[in-house]
């Protein structure tokens, strides 16, 4: 037995058959709504089950990247821009982290976390923070010392959680972008740190193609204020 168009795709508005006058011709405008109806019924019973696009091969090998423009980045003083080399370096890399994550995402995801690793709903924000960059550096008092990233014994409620696979892993699309978002307005204000880098990083890696708006807008938010601090740093070695 064959299966109809209308069992894989139901009518959103079944129709009753209707009663019409042995004069109907489907091709006359209609002039009641049984005729309208029975009208839409005919010229979809002529519309082809199967409809295939003609695509130009060379069209699509042109246009494989995602385009962001980055207006406003401040460019790099003469002779300190990255060499070519460098960059498609970069960008392996993090195709490669990127893919590795998507592919064991839901092993990453099943790993037991510590019994201290508390993560916060995604709309709040300052405890967040907190959680990434720790206490002491969302207090501004001090900065997490390098020597105690060394300690096993340390307390990462004072100096952030790193961004373990098994922590990000768990975080919805949403909550990435969301904690993207607080950190990249947190950098706008402040230094960078290695804790922020880490956290960048592993939050970019994170994001699932297609980019949503909210993520093109954030990550030439973030290419600004990176350029802006590239600018300073340079300007301090020059002077």
């Amino acid at each position: 037995m064959d299966s109809g168009p209308e069992e894989l795709m139901p009518r959103l508005l079944p129709v009753d058959e209707c009663d019409l006058t042995e004069d109907f011709d489907p091709a006359v405008a209609p002039r009641t709504p049984q005729e309208y109806l029975r009208r839409v019924q005919i010229e979809a019973a002529r519309c082809p089950d199967v409809v295939i696009a003609q695509i130009d091969p060379k069209k699509l090998r042109k246009k494989q990247t995602v385009s962001i423009a980055l207006s406003g980045c401040q460019p790099a003083p003469e002779g300190y821009s990255p060499s070519i080399r460098w960059q498609q370096q970069q960008v392996a890399q993090f195709s490669a982290v990127r893919q590795s994550l998507n592919k064991h995402r839901s092993h990453w995801k099943s790993q037991p976390l510590d019994s201290n690793v508390m993560m916060p709903s995604t709309e709040d924000e300052e405890s967040w923070k907190k959680f990434c960059l720790g206490e002491r550096l969302y207090s501004d008092l001090a900065a997490a010392l390098n020597t105690e990233n060394q300690n096993p014994g340390i307390d990462y409620i004072k100096v952030g959680f790193p961004p373990l696979l098994s922590i990000v892993s768990r975080m919805s699309q949403a909550t990435v972008t969301s904690v993207l978002e607080y950190l990249v307005n947190w950098f706008e204000e402040r230094d960078f740190t290695p804790e922020l880098g880490r956290w960048l990083y592993a939050l970019l890696a994170s994001l699932e193609k297609p980019l949503l708006p909210e993520a093109h807008s954030l990550i030439r938010q973030l290419a600004r204020r990176c350029s802006q601090v590239r600018a300073a740093v340079m300007r301090g070695f020059l002077h």
